[in-house]
């Protein structure tokens, strides 16, 4: 991690205890990840990091400061969980820079690029370009993104013209992190006394299945190749999974090789 790198983050921890302080702990505690719902910022108790709620299942953590504020102007509504609560939702990735909020460069790298939806990056060619889309002062609109944080990004085509782009359209139209990312709620199967139910769905690829053991004994979700599963669910456990590649996912149950279903990804 570089020294910059570093900076950020300790000024993020230092934001979140401030905050933390001032007693938003009390008015935003929860008692069970289960009081947590899509479009939620979450955090634990032993580390100052925030996440948002995705709507697929899955939580999504702000790398550090200057991310988060492109997408909220305080923390009033972090909600504060149990760490062991925190651990029993799934990572699902980073937060990116909200789509034409500013632009960013790494030092590795010369180039300034523009950010479109799903943290595509897109290379400003030049000068004159970056002062019609941001106006004069552009260039008091770039923010240094620490090596280590690009990986969250990818690169798409270079604006050639102002009219490739419009920050404006790009800021407006990313109206949740949930939009940004494509993020939709999962499919779910319940794992029974009697089985799955239901015993197979058809998704989406990129999209997820939410597996819950609504039973008192026991149970898992196991690929047949063995290459995913849920592991030992207890009563009341969940487990998500994302298939990103078209296919057929069959699966069966661990404690009861009877109960088979099926995921088709179309």
């Amino acid at each position: 991690m570089t020294k910059r790198a570093f900076s950020f983050l300790g000024s993020f921890v230092a934001v979140v205890a401030v905050v933390g302080a001032t007693g938003l702990w009390h008015a935003n505690r929860v008692q069970a990840s289960s009081a947590v719902t899509s479009g939620d910022l979450i955090r634990g108790t032993s580390f100052s990091a925030v996440y948002y709620m995705g709507a697929d299942g899955f939580r999504y953590v702000f790398p550090n400061d200057k991310t988060y504020f492109t997408w909220y102007t305080n923390f009033d509504s972090v909600k504060f969980l149990s760490d062991a609560d925190l651990a029993k939702i799934q990572m699902g990735g980073n937060v990116t820079y909200k789509p034409g909020s500013k632009m960013i460069k790494i030092n590795s790298d010369p180039k300034t690029y523009a950010i479109s939806a799903g943290g595509v990056l897109r290379h400003v060619t030049s000068e004159s370009i970056a002062t019609a889309l941001y106006g004069s002062t552009w260039n008091k609109k770039i923010d240094d993104v620490p090596d280590g944080f690009f990986s969250n990004y990818t690169i798409g085509d270079a604006i050639e013209a102002a009219g490739d782009y419009s920050a404006t359209t790009q800021t407006t139209s990313a109206t949740s992190i949930n939009v940004d990312k494509s993020l939709t709620a999962p499919e779910k199967i319940s794992i029974t006394s009697n089985g799955y139910s239901p015993i197979d769905v058809t998704i989406s690829a990129g999209e997820t299945v939410t597996f819950t053991n609504t039973d008192t004994a026991k149970h898992t979700a196991t690929s047949d190749d063995l290459s995913w599963g849920t592991g030992t669910m207890e009563a009341g456990g969940t487990f998500t999974h994302r298939f990103t590649k078209a296919g057929t996912y069959t699966f069966f149950d661990s404690y009861d090789s009877g109960n088979t279903g099926a995921i088709y990804v179309e």
